[in-house]
């Protein structure tokens, strides 16, 4: 079997990524299923070896294609760019943010070009970015503007269940007035089109209810009746398999259960909810609509414990695996 190539850039230095990286490396499972090439600085992930006392030996190497994927080995693409005299774990800092970036970059780098499948990212710092005057304020950011994707869509996936967002980090009085009927129509067709480029052809994707049991034809709000329903009805009649709305709380459940395909998730904390207690470890974020696949974890930079070696690497072995899964069917723009 041919293993898909996974740049994993190691996120903010003074967080935890570069510890779930070492130990996710360190994993025969990893191995076995992908060829992992990390972006980082070499003194750093040497510190993390050691501060998670993972047996891995550092193989510095310029391109993806030089890479020993041997077990033991974790092929580093050294950026060199921590001055470790002005290094300290779990602090906000200016040269932290500005490396963060330097290995997303590179990172999206390879995978333009070719040289890797998939990436998948770990946690950055967003006060940090901003102190290094990176004028991004996240991932997705930074993604659609390196891959000139204009609005990238995000996927949740954890244990088969798969939720994308209508609306994401806005408040909840901005989130109503985003409800409307052609913004819901757009999103289904191009989360359909997301799900087929990762290989998922066949299914039914739900759209979520809004109101209390979707509103009850206009007894608890009108959203559904006036937007959501006609947007749904539509989009039948020009032939798309969807349903809906469905009542958010049991949407989600069915759809774990394998009765739907996807989820349209109406606002941020609807469906996070929903895949986060489903599995918190194993909620994984990919990127769609991007001519590259991106997956990431779910989880911050965990300032407290960052340099303790004590942080699980459950969900970044996750992320690693569903790169891997996806990218022999992602098909590119």
């Amino acid at each position: 079997m041919k293993k898909a190539i996974i740049a994993i850039p190691i996120g903010d230095p003074a967080g935890v990524g570069p510890e779930i990286v070492a130990k996710s490396i360190a994993s025969k499972e990893i191995t076995d299923q992908a060829n992992c090439v990390v972006i980082g600085d070499g003194q750093v992930m040497k510190n993390a070896i050691e501060i998670t006392k993972v047996d891995l030996k550092i193989k510095v190497i310029e391109h993806p294609s030089e890479g020993d994927f041997s077990e033991g080995i974790l092929n580093l693409i050294d950026l060199k760019n921590i001055d470790w005299d002005k290094f300290a774990f779990g602090k906000v800092n200016a040269m932290c943010g500005k490396a963060a970036y330097a290995y997303i970059a590179k990172s999206i780098e390879l995978a333009n070009s070719r040289e890797v499948d998939a990436v998948a990212t770990t946690p950055i710092n967003k006060e940090s970015l901003k102190a290094g005057e990176i004028h991004f304020i996240g991932h997705t950011e930074i993604f659609g503007a390196l891959t000139n994707t204009e609005d990238p869509l995000t996927m949740f996936e954890t244990n088969g269940l798969r939720v994308f967002f209508l609306t994401r980090h806005v408040s909840l009085r901005e989130m109503l007035d985003m409800i409307k009927k052609d913004r819901i129509k757009d999103y289904v067709k191009r989360c359909l089109e997301a799900l087929h480029k990762l290989g998922v052809k066949d299914g039914t994707m739900a759209v979520a209810g809004l109101n209390p049991h979707s509103g009850e034809h206009g007894l608890f709000g009108y959203e559904e009746v006036e937007e959501i329903t006609p947007a749904v009805e539509e989009l039948q009649a020009e032939g798309y398999d969807v349903v809906g709305p469905i009542g958010a709380d049991s949407v989600f459940h069915q759809a774990a259960m394998g009765r739907y395909t996807s989820v349209l998730s109406l606002y941020h904390d609807q469906g996070h909810i929903a895949t986060k207690t489903l599995d918190f470890d194993r909620t994984i974020a990919i990127t769609n609509g991007m001519p590259i696949l991106r997956t990431s974890v779910d989880h911050g930079t965990a300032f407290d414990i960052a340099g303790k070696g004590i942080v699980s690497e459950v969900s970044m072995k996750e992320a690693i695996l569903l790169a891997a899964k996806y990218a022999p069917n992602f098909i590119h723009e």
